[in-house]
This record gives C-alpha cells, sequence and structure tokens, in this order.
C-alpha cells in the first residue's frame, strides 16, 4: 500500500505535466532554478566545513531550525495550496492506518521542496568530514531531520483541517502570509541588524535552538565534534523522541479527520440585503461595478492587493532609512495607483466561468470594461488621493502637490484604461476561486510573466508625458512643470481611459466566446 501510494504521488505530478506544454516549461526552468540554487547551498555547506566548530554549530543549528519552523508554518498559512495526497480524498478507502501514515510521510518528500530540503540536509555531512564521527551523526540526523519537518508539517496540517475547511480562515490566512513575503526585506535586514549589534547573539541563539524540538538534530553533530558525546546522546534521544510524539499525535488526529471529515456550516442570513446592487444603479455598468466590488470585498485574490496598500509605505520608508533619501517616499502614491490600476489586468481570468453571466445577459463590452473600471476606481482613487497628500504633508513638501498628484492621477487614469485593454485581449491561469492568491497554477508561469513585464512596459511608455514633466519639474524647480504635469495626467489619463474602454470593449465584444472558452479550461 505504500508503494501504490508513492507511484500515485508520481503519478498525478506526471499527468500535471502532460496538461500544458508551459506547465512543463516552468517546471523544467523551476528545477534548473533549484538545482543552481541547491548547489550554491552545496558548495556553501562544505566550504562552511573549513571554519571553527563554533561557527558551524550556529549556521547550521539556526538555518536548519527555520527550515523545520517554514515546514510547519508554510503550509498552515496557506492552505489554499494543493495538496496532491490530501488525506480527505481517504475517507471512503479503507486504508491501514499505518500504512496510510508511512505513505503520506513519504510522498511530502516526493516534490522540490522535499527533495532539496533532503539533498541540503545531507550536504551537511560534508561540513564536519573533518570530523568522522561528527559528519556520521550528521548523516543520520539529517534523515531524522527531514522525517521531523514532514511529521510536524502534516500533524499542524492536519490538526487546523477544521480550520481550513472555513472559507474565512482560507482568507485571512492567505492575507497574512502575503504581509512577510512583502516586508521580506525589512525584515532580513532587521535581523542582520541583529546580528552586527551583538557579537555572541547567533551563539546565544543557537544555544536556546538546540535545546528546542527545531534544533535536536541539527546541534547534535556539533556536540560530537567538540567531543560532548553526552549531550549529544541526550539531543539525539530528545530528538527521536520528539518524532515519535508527533507521529503518534498526526496518526491519532488523521484517524479522527477521516472518521468525522470536516464539513461546511450552513449560516442563514436575511433576505433582501442586495449588498453593493442596492448601491449602484440598475443598469449594466452598475451590475457590473457591483459584482466586482463584491468581489473585491470577498475574494482573497483581489483582497491581496488591498493588503499590498498600507504595505507599500512601510517599504518605501525601508528604503529611504536605508540610502538617507526620504523624497523616495513622496513617490508612495504614483506607486499605489499603478499597482491598483494593474490589478484588474486579469479579471476575466478570475472570472474563470462565472464569465458565462456576462455572456448569457448580453452584457456589452463598454459596460462590462466601464463597470469593472468603476469598481477598481472607488477603492483606487481614495487611496491614492490620501498616499500622495499624507506622505507630502508629513514631509513639509506640499508645494509638490500639483506634479505629485499629476503623476498619481495620470498612473492611476492611464493605467485602468490599459489593464481594461489587457483583460478583454489576454487570459492565462490563475487561483481558481476560493483558493489561495500565492498557488501558482500549471502552465501560468512564461504566460503570466511575459504578460506582466510586458504590460508593466508599455504602461511605463504609456504615461512618460507625465514622468517627462516631473523630471523637469524636480530638474528645474519650475511650478509651472508641476501644474502642467497636472493638467495633462487629467485630460491625458481621460483620454486614454476612454480610449482604453473602447478599444477593451471592442476587442470583448469580438471575443467573448473564446475568452469563455479560455477562462474554463484554465484550471
Amino acid at each position: 500500500m505504500v508503494a501504490h501510494l508513492l507511484r500515485l504521488k508520481l503519478t498525478l505530478l506526471r499527468n500535471s505535466l502532460k496538461r500544458s506544454t508551459w506547465a512543463l516549461v516552468g517546471v523544467i526552468l523551476g528545477g534548473l532554478y533549484g538545482l543552481g540554487m541547491l548547489g550554491l547551498l552545496i558548495v556553501g555547506l562544505i566550504f562552511l566545513g573549513s571554519a571553527d566548530p563554533e561557527v558551524i554549530r550556529n549556521v547550521l543549528v539556526i538555518g536548519g531550525s527555520a527550515v523545520v519552523l517554514g515546514w510547519i508554518v508554510v503550509p498552515m498559512v496557506s492552505s489554499g495550496i494543493d495538496m496532491t495526497l490530501d488525506p480527505a480524498r481517504f475517507v471512503t478507502f479503507a486504508v491501514p492506518m499505518r500504512q496510510l501514515v508511512a505513505g503520506l510521510a513519504l510522498g511530502a518528500v516526493i516534490g522540490i521542496p522535499g527533495v532539496i530540503t533532503l539533498l541540503a540536509a545531507l550536504a551537511q555531512v560534508g561540513t564536519w568530514i573533518r570530523y568522522p564521527a561528527a559528519a556520521v551523526a550528521a548523516l543520520v540526523c539529517a534523515v531524522l531531520a527531514v522525517l521531523l519537518c514532514v511529521v510536524a508539517s502534516r500533524l499542524a496540517t492536519t490538526a487546523v483541517i477544521s480550520l481550513t475547511s472555513s472559507r474565512r480562515f482560507k482568507d485571512v490566512s492567505s492575507m497574512v502570509v502575503l504581509v512577510p513575503i512583502i516586508l521580506m526585506g525589512p525584515i532580513i535586514a532587521g535581523i542582520a541588524a541583529g546580528f552586527e549589534s551583538s557579537v555572541g547573539f547567533a551563539t546565544e541563539l543557537a544555544a536556546v535552538l538546540g535545546w528546542t524540538p527545531l534544533g535536536f538534530f541539527w546541534a547534535v553533530p556539533a556536540d560530537v565534534a567538540d567531543g560532548d558525546y553526552l549531550t549529544a546522546v541526550l539531543r539525539f534521544v530528545l530528538g527521536v523522541a520528539t518524532v515519535a510524539v508527533l507521529a503518534w499525535l498526526w496518526k491519532t488526529i488523521l484517524a479522527r479527520a477521516l472518521v468525522t471529515p470536516a464539513h461546511h456550516a450552513v449560516t442563514r442570513k436575511a433576505a433582501g440585503n442586495l449588498g453593493f446592487f442596492a448601491r449602484f444603479p440598475a443598469t449594466p455598468t452598475g451590475a457590473v461595478a457591483a459584482r466586482a466590488l463584491t468581489y473585491w470585498a470577498r475574494d482573497p485574490r483581489y483582497l491581496g492587493s488591498i493588503v499590498i496598500v498600507p504595505l507599500v509605505p512601510l517599504l518605501m520608508l525601508f528604503l529611504a532609512y536605508q540610502s538617507g533619501d526620504y523624497t523616495m517616499l513622496n513617490f508612495v502614491g504614483p506607486i499605489i495607483a499603478f499597482l491598483l490600476a494593474w490589478s484588474i489586468s486579469a479579471d476575466i481570468s478570475y472570472d474563470n466561468t462565472a464569465f458565462w453571466l456576462h455572456l448569457s445577459t448580453g452584457v456589452s463590452g463598454w459596460a462590462d470594461r466601464a463597470g469593472r473600471a468603476l469598481a477598481v476606481g472607488v477603492i483606487s482613487a481614495p487611496a491614492v488621493l490620501v498616499f500622495t497628500v499624507g506622505p507630502l504633508w508629513i514631509s513639509g513638501s506640499l508645494e509638490d502637490l500639483p506634479v505629485m498628484l499629476g503623476l498619481s492621477v495620470g498612473v492611476l487614469l492611464t493605467g485602468i484604461g490599459f489593464s481594461s485593454v489587457v483583460s478583454a485581449r489576454y487570459t492565462y491561469n490563475v487561483p481558481l476561486p476560493g483558493e489561495s492568491p500565492l498557488k501558482t497554477p500549471p502552465g501560468s508561469g512564461f504566460s503570466m510573466f511575459a504578460i506582466q513585464i510586458i504590460g508593466w512596459l508599455v504602461l511605463t511608455v504609456l504615461v512618460l508625458p507625465e514622468l517627462g514633466l516631473t523630471i523637469a519639474y524636480f530638474v528645474t524647480g519650475d511650478s509651472a512643470f508641476g501644474w502642467l504635469t497636472l493638467v495633462v495626467g487629467c485630460v491625458l489619463g481621460t483620454a486614454l481611459l476612454i480610449g482604453g474602454l473602447k478599444l477593451g470593449g471592442r476587442w470583448y465584444d469580438r471575443r467573448a466566446p473564446e475568452l469563455l472558452q479560455a477562462v474554463a479550461v484554465n484550471k
């Protein structure tokens, strides 16, 4: 049965690659990138072997603990990411529990994260090659450390299975995971600053982690190299006991989850609440705008764009602090305008099969484009205004308001118009409704990358008049360029917005059936 589960995992992975040539290309490119990074990591671990044992201990214990923690946290907050051997799929099959647990554990290693973790853990044998006994201990502990990662990860995901079946939990977790990803630079810089400010910080942190389940197996080879065999045996026993306890807990919770699978609760809501539909006129454009705003309020794939808005000023503040140039904070408004305007460039792709509603009701291309533009405008206009005026007011640079407001308005209007064209002309695989916004569907990597990069370049070209006038303003200091930027941003931006809605509407009317066919197979 264990071998059958492993063959099932390999079959599912192979079939997923057969669905699309681009999926295979993406996996090949991703595999090459992963191999490159793995090669650098292995080389780094081998060269690390020439350092002092204390340095080796600090690096391996801290890095290894971070890997174990990542295996636990990432699957929990990324509940929308596909699990090929999802335990819920075995509810109706009488698979012996012991064999099911072994199959799921080994199946978790089959995949890019599992293979990279295993090979990187085994590479630490080369780090301790100068100490033969420590190298042998590192080999044994590497396998057990990977087993700990898998068991702890499966325990965590199985324990929260009742939560992950909740749509609200999925939405919230998808939003929460975006925060550390966006702020990864400041977080890493803060940790690095902590290491620089305290010479003994790494040693103290490694010493603490070495006595936790996260670092038991990573600290054992260092103890052997130091000749402290009693401590090494104690850590090893504690590590094995941790794996055994976690495996028992996973088996117990999994058995309970399989006989009492999670279900979606049915809630009752009072009738008559039309939501956004009651706040927009009863016209095709108003109906599309209300539907789009409902997506913005409830769909985690759209909410991700809103979560980014307050994080952009924090990221810009960090960059300003690093460079010492705080004038870049004045460009928060245009950057947010760019991001929000481009966020509807895949609107029809996000609709998926629900796009048939627009076709079956005969919504015109103009009404569809205008409704979606109105929805994003309701959200983006206040945000762009606040983050354009706010930084200027805080820095005492309100004299730059006309130029920055003109640039922000120009980028927003032009971006919405251009995104309306892109959405009606190009579709690609996106996360399905209800899935995590971080999921990368098969076959979407290259096409999505190409559309995004080319689209950004074209949008930049379209706003070159505003950018040129903004540069002229700051170079010459002539306020006339600032007011001219405001005029050009409003006039040219409005013209490009209307032009984009018309062109997008014409392409929509011409290609509506093909669009439905395209998004229907993007699964």
